[in-house]
Parts: structure tokens; C-alpha cells; sequence
């Protein structure tokens, strides 16, 4: 890896940070770049490269992994589709079943002994939506099976 390879890869993780913390804040292309200090069509390609995935599906993928932690807790689809900063109640709702295989409904109403059970450091790596654990080429992010 050379070193502006290294150089792009911290102000990715710059961007990807602000996800990982204002997930539901409203965010968009332009912002995210700004935070890598990139042009946004620079940014999509190298984040892309970087990570395997666009930064707008990372964003959505984080969001949806939220929801699930509050569904777990008892909190109603809409509530959760609202903490998480989705706007649309079916855009939340198709991008959760894309994302997770089943609807927010039936993942809420279902039971989670499981992941009850678990440390919460483990329950975090275990409920990882399978886009998010896909997510990282170049860094080393344990698969949900190990």
C-alpha cells in the first residue's frame, strides 16, 4: 500500500466515522466528502474501492442495524424507521427486508434469547446486517460465522 493510498484510507475512515456517529442525522454525498475533504464523485469512487460498497448504502446499512438493536428493545416500526433517521416509513421498511431478509414487523415480534444472552460486544458482531460485515476490504472485519 502506498502511502497515498494510506493518506486516502484516513480521511475515508474520517468520513465513515461520521456515519458511524451522526447515522441519523440527515446526510448526503456532499457532506460526507467534505469530511474526507474530496469531491463527491472522488469520494463515491474511492469509498467504493475502499469499503465495497457506496457510501449511501453504508449509511443505510448502519441506519438498519440501529433499528434492529431498537426493535430488539421493543420499540414500534415507526419509532424506529423515525430514531434512526429515515423519513419514509416504506423506504425504511423495503431497505430493512433488502437488507436483513425479513420486515421490521416480523423481526421485532420474534424472539431474540439469543442475542439476550450474548455480551453486548459480541451481540453487536452477531446482528451485523450481512452488507455491513461485507463491507471493508481492506480492513479486516470479522465475518458474522466466525
Amino acid at each position: 500500500m502506498t502511502p497515498q493510498d494510506l493518506a486516502n484510507l484516513v480521511l475515508l475512515r474520517r468520513a465513515r466515522d461520521l456515519m458511524d456517529r451522526e447515522y441519523a442525522r440527515p446526510l448526503d454525498v456532499p457532506t460526507m466528502a467534505r469530511q474526507a475533504l474530496m469531491s463527491p464523485a472522488h469520494f463515491s469512487r474511492q469509498f467504493r474501492e475502499a469499503y465495497g460498497e457506496t457510501p449511501y448504502s453504508y449509511l443505510m446499512t448502519r441506519r438498519i442495524e440501529r433499528a434492529m438493536a431498537l426493535l430488539r428493545a421493543g420499540w414500534s416500526v415507526t419509532d424506529a424507521c423515525m430514531e434512526v433517521g429515515s423519513t419514509s416509513l416504506g423506504s425504511f421498511s423495503a431497505r430493512f427486508t433488502e437488507i436483513v431478509g425479513e420486515t421490521p414487523s416480523s423481526y421485532r415480534s420474534r424472539e431474540h434469547y439469543a442475542v439476550e444472552a450474548m455480551p453486548a460486544c459480541i451481540a453487536k458482531i452477531r446482528t451485523r446486517p450481512a452488507r455491513y460485515v461485507k463491507s471493508s476490504i481492506r480492513e479486516a472485519v470479522p465475518a458474522a460465522s466466525d
